[in-house]
């Protein structure tokens, strides 16, 4: 493995899934990328839970066809959605994650470029993954027509609370499912109203509370900051407060949580992810108060990961890595990432170098 300053190491392996480990779920489709995936030891296997991104077959450039799922009759259905490029000069295309009126697009997103879904991959030692031959969970045409994006998962006795961000011509918002063998799975609904993903849940409760992070994206006054919230059944949310905002150079465009929170002996680590203003994306770690969430005892000043190699820099959206889960074994944390929005990476990183990374 590749040592990198802040002490963390890359897997030798990296990328551990790409999209060569993944079959389309339907004939004509092809996947675009395998990333942002949950976490979980279940049993004796580590589980991913990726969010697995595809698109319509075409050989025409001037032509994209864009999948979407439709309720026909009461039953959700595929659609397919055709736009030529050269008659639509008021559309942008030059995001390959999304279509928007003009561009300053980030108020405009007409349609995404992908229809991602939930998709079940398991490894007995954490880096070599098989990837299941059909989808986990599908979305549904009510609240994620466009899309299931960025699973995490959280544990809290023996239910796995996957809460993941469910996107509609609605806007983005967070959808919660549960499981207790990533086999059978039972829906939620929606757990906070669009725009606000980024949604990391605490695996215990607090002086009697569940907590999460969240990121609302105010279109006004504000910016992508993280929120703290909480929660009496992890359903319905509130007693909301500002966590942390945007800052600096790699955090300066938006920050959000990334894998849920771990306990660890000096207190609540936290995984978040972070952009600047060209959307160059950065992972960094909080160290909280373990019975005050709200109290930040040391964080990152520095990214803790960035994107270096040429997996998290080219890829289907390149400069970017970004967490939605980690496991901790012992002394070391293991972190799952997506690299450019087309790949699975995994890198390690000791408790103690996290302590020392942090600064108060």
């Amino acid at each position: 493995m590749d040592r990198k300053k802040s002490g963390i190491k890359r897997c030798q392996e990296n990328p551990i899934l790409t999209v060569r480990d993944v079959k389309p779920s339907r004939e004509g489709f092809s996947v675009k990328g395998v990333f942002n995936c949950g976490v979980a030891k279940y049993k004796d296997e580590y589980i991913l839970l990726c969010r697995v991104a595809e698109a319509v077959d075409t050989e025409d450039e001037d032509m994209i066809r864009l999948p979407v799922i439709a309720d026909k009759n009461g039953e959700d259905t595929f659609e397919i959605v055709s736009i030529r490029k050269s008659e639509h000069p008021e559309y942008c295309f030059e995001d390959s994650r999304t279509i928007t009126l003009g561009k300053d697009s980030n108020h405009s997103v007409v349609y995404l470029t992908t229809l991602s879904h939930l998709r079940v991959a398991r490894s007995r030692d954490g880096i070599h993954f098989t990837v299941d031959d059909v989808p986990g969970i599908m979305p549904n045409a009510q609240e994620e027509c466009w899309g299931m994006e960025d699973p995490r998962i959280t544990k809290i006795g023996d239910t796995y609370y996957i809460n993941y961000t469910a996107v509609s011509p609605n806007g983005a918002a967070t959808a919660l499912i549960t499981t207790e063998d990533f086999v059978s799975y039972q829906r939620k609904g929606l757990i906070f109203l669009p725009e606000n993903k980024d949604v990391t849940i605490f695996p215990e409760k607090i002086g009697g509370m569940y907590y999460c992070f969240n990121r609302p994206v105010p279109r006004g006054i504000g910016s992508p900051d993280i929120w703290l919230a909480q929660s009496e059944d992890l359903v319905h949310w509130g007693r909301y407060q500002h966590f942390c905002g945007t800052s600096g150079d790699w955090e300066g465009g938006r920050i959000g949580g990334g894998a849920p929170p771990v306990r660890t002996e000096k207190g609540w680590l936290e995984i978040y992810h972070a952009a600047d203003k060209n959307n160059r994306y950065c992972l960094g770690a909080f160290l909280l108060d373990p019975e005050h969430p709200d109290r930040v005892l040391a964080k990152s000043r520095t990214p803790l990961l960035e994107p270096e190699t040429d997996y998290e820099t080219q890829g289907f959206f390149g400069g970017v890595v970004f967490t939605c889960g980690t496991v901790l074994e012992k002394e070391t944390v293991k972190i799952y990432y997506g690299a450019a929005d087309d790949s699975i990476c995994m890198a390690e990183i000791s408790l103690k170098d996290i302590y020392s990374h942090l600064e108060i």
